[in-house]
């Protein structure tokens, strides 16, 4: 069985044979398909589910973490509108509709708060690399003549996040990558200047485990953002606990949190009541503008 790209959209052949197609138009998120069939001694085998699911799949369908719609047309047999229901098609006047929206996680949830909190910002740093998704993420929500910093101590970390953002085309000039501790990161960025500052602790995803992130390096590195983010700026930081890394760093950088003045901080600690204990903590610091109006109060 082999599925051939067309320009039409799909082809299902088996033993060189076609058996199947799918015609769609591609829209900015999903597809409008516009035909679909499997030649008749074929049916009920499996290969009408196969190609299915392949071209939502190639249109992103099955992606947790992005919108989409999907139409087709609406059969007269129920057999068939039974077909499309398993893929979560249904009725809509005289079409069928698919609707996915992304699964809300603790990484979705912070990007969310500051693609909203944030107006074109001009300087974001991303404290822990990773794989580079949330380095991604700010580049595309900061001002074109913005930039944006990123640590890790990991060298590999820096090369996968160096290839994501290549493979996005995320130009050079956007950004600049330190493979340090994200502690040292008033060493790069002057004080009052980021916008944002993000933390995803935990470990390195795909890498050994055994290397993590802990509270020694962490309350420092807190400081340090609290330092670089301007007044208004934002300080997010998802914090992990288990079996492996304990729950030494997530009760430590929640005392801290916890404990800072009120005066000059709002903070947001983000307890889903049905998430397990050992899900991802979505935090949020909010440095109060009335912080440097205290400032001018003194030196005015």
């Amino acid at each position: 069985m082999e599925l051939h790209r067309t320009d039409e959209g799909f082809a299902l052949y088996k033993e060189k044979t076609q058996i199947g197609f799918c015609a769609l138009t591609p829209a900015a998120k999903g597809a409008a398909i516009t035909a679909f069939g499997i030649e008749p001694q074929w049916r009920r085998k499996g290969y009408g589910s196969y190609l299915l699911k392949e071209a939502l799949r190639a249109y992103a369908g099955y992606d947790r973490e992005t919108a989409t719609v999907f139409t087709a047309p609406l059969p007269a047999d129920a057999a068939e509108l039974a077909f499309w229901a398993k893929f979560g098609f249904a009725a809509e006047g005289r079409q069928l509709v698919r609707r996915r929206t992304p699964d809300l996680t603790a990484v979705k949830f912070v990007q969310d708060f500051l693609a909203a909190r944030l107006a074109q910002p001009r300087l974001c740093i991303d404290a822990t690399c990773g794989n580079g998704g949330d380095t991604a993420f700010l580049c595309g929500i900061t001002a074109p003549e913005g930039k944006v910093v990123g640590f890790d101590v990991q060298e590999a970390a820096i090369a996968s996040t160096r290839k994501h953002l290549e493979q996005l085309g995320v130009p050079a000039a956007r950004y600049e990558l330190h493979c340090q501790s994200h502690a040292d990161l008033l060493q790069i960025v002057q004080p009052g200047t980021a916008d944002a500052v993000m933390f995803n602790f935990g470990w390195l995803p795909r890498a050994d485990h055994a290397v993590f992130s802990t509270a020694s390096s962490s309350i420092p590195a807190l400081q340090a953002a609290l330092e670089a983010v301007r007044p208004g700026g934002v300080v997010s930081a998802i914090l992990y606990s288990g079996q492996v890394i304990g729950t030494d760093e997530k009760q430590t950088v929640l005392e801290y949190l916890r404990a800072l003045p009120l005066k000059s901080f709002t903070v947001l600690v983000c307890d889903f009541a049905n998430w397990a204990e050992t899900a991802p903590l979505p935090c949020i610091i909010l440095e109060k503008i009335t912080k440097t109006l205290a400032l001018w109060s003194v030196f005015g």
